[in-house]
């Protein structure tokens, strides 16, 4: 079911919310955050239904719109829990692929830094507009859910990796590959030492030649 009209508003007020405290409690941050957003920049949730966010920079403050933005410098796009992980510091989610990005990915990384310096307190967001009891719930239960997707991501990577290599034997093993290059950069070696050699006796010759008369 498409979430209602008053759970988008509860959510743009919550993310507004909690990064203009941050910046106003971060000089720094606020630098850093507002000049990652020259352009605006778009967030599409993927699943379980499509919604898309626009965040863009009003004067010293930042503004969160539940519509598309316009001819965005950005989009990330991914799951709900993914941009959680992306919200609450984890600074592995763009080179692990678990959001998409389109557009400049220099700028995505420079977003992620911004948002690791100010670590708005979501928590507090939250409660303004559940209250604490159910803002304290959430909060932990959100944080619990990132913790195990990064597990859970990183076991599946693994397991995909061994089977690959181990099991399936579509590609060499790992032990073997090390092997095959080791012994790549020892033929090379030899080569190299041996085009020396062959250089070296040329030249040799070429000075033992006699003048002609």
């Amino acid at each position: 079911m498409f979430p209602g009209p008053t759970l988008l508003s509860a959510v743009t007020a919550i993310v507004e919310g909690a990064l203009n405290r941050a910046l106003e409690l971060d000089p720094a941050g606020q630098q850093a955050l507002l000049g990652a957003l020259q352009c605006p920049v778009q967030f599409s949730i993927t699943a379980p239904f499509p919604l898309s966010y626009a965040l863009s920079r009003v004067g010293e403050r930042v503004q969160v719109s539940s519509q598309p933005a316009e001819a965005p410098a950005l989009e990330i796009s991914g799951k709900p829990i993914a941009f959680a992980a992306l919200a609450t510091g984890d600074d592995r989610i763009f080179s692990d692929g678990r959001l998409a990005v389109t557009g400049d990915t220099a700028l995505a990384h420079q977003l992620q830094r911004a948002l690791n310096q100010l670590d708005p307190d979501w928590e507090a967001a939250m409660a303004a507009h559940l209250g604490d009891v159910p803002a304290h719930f959430l909060g932990k239960r959100v944080r619990s859910a990132v913790k195990w997707s990064r597990q859970a991501f990183h076991s599946l990577n693994a397991n995909i990796e061994e089977y690959v290599h181990e099991e399936s034997r579509v590609l060499p093993g790992r032990r073997e590959l090390e092997a095959t290059f080791e012994d790549i950069d020892d033929l090379n070696l030899r080569t190299e030492r041996l085009e020396a050699r062959l250089n070296q006796i040329e030249n040799r010759g070429n000075t033992d030649e006699p003048e002609n008369l």
